[in-house]
Formats: structure tokens, sequence, C-alpha cells
């Protein structure tokens, strides 16, 4: 702050001097042909210095996450065509249909009463060359080998 006093008051000692021109004196009299000397420029740089220079903190913010909006879990319209499927809960009840065989031997499907795995319990059964349709109803299992992807078409 000191040094800025010291510049304005150069500053204005050096306007005083500066605007003299030379047409009189201290005895009055008028002075042809003096001109007055250029005034001085005074420049002052100040650097700012902290008593005791830290860091900048560091911010951190937290941000929670909203997951986005899925679909209702629930059973599949679409299954592989390989696996054991209990209708209603791993898979949609209604009618599906296939490409066909996965591989040259075809496509075996079936519709049970239960899991047991028994003959008994089967209500229907195919084996595919081409493509198929069936329709499941739920509590049904349904059983699939070496079939292509089946898709719920009604």
């Amino acid at each position: 702050m000191k040094y800025g006093a010291v510049a304005l008051v150069s500053l204005f000692v050096g306007v005083g001097i500066g605007s003299s021109d030379g047409s009189a004196d201290n005895t009055g009299k008028a002075t042809v042909g003096v001109k007055a000397a250029p005034s001085p420029t005074v420049t002052v740089t100040e650097t700012a210095t902290a008593a005791d220079p830290k860091p900048a903190p560091t911010v951190t913010k937290t941000v929670t996450a909203k997951p986005k909006k899925t679909h209702k879990s629930g059973p599949a319209a679409s299954f592989s065509g390989e696996g054991e499927y209990l209708v209603g809960e791993d898979i949609k009840a209604g009618t599906y249909k296939t490409a066909g065989p996965d591989d040259e031997w075809g496509c075996y499907w079936e519709r049970a009463k239960d899991a047991s795995g028994e003959f008994g319990s089967i209500i229907a059964n195919n084996n595919l060359d081409g493509p198929g349709r069936v329709t499941l109803n739920s509590g049904e299992y349904f059983k699939t080998n070496r079939c292509q992807e089946w898709k719920l078409v009604g």
C-alpha cells in the first residue's frame, strides 16, 4: 500500500513540474525560448505474496447414480432351444415357434405335467425336421433339445 502512495505523490509532483511552461519565474520576468525538460515517469511494480502459501483445498463432490428404469422381471418371451423350463415362472405361457433343428439330428420338444422325467408325465412331444410351433400353458414343464431359439408369437 505504501508503494501506491509514493507513486501517487510522485505523479502529482511530476505533473506540477511538467505543467510549468517557463513563461514566468520567481522575479516575475518572462523567459523566452526555454523549454521545460520532460518529466520523469514513475512505474511501481508490486508482487503480492501470501504470508503462508498453501495449495487450494481439493473439493470432492459425491453424486449418487440413479438406476435406469428396467422392465419388470418375469418370465422370458424367448429362450434357448436347449433346456427345461417351467411355464409361467421361467418362460411366459403362450404359443412359441422355432426355426427348427440346431443340427442334423433334429429338434425335440416335450410338454410335461411335472419335472419327474417319467414317461407318464409327458403331455405332448415331437421331433422336428423343420420349423415348428407349440402352445404352452402355465404350470407345465417344457423341455427342448437341439432346437434353435424359441420365440413367443401369440
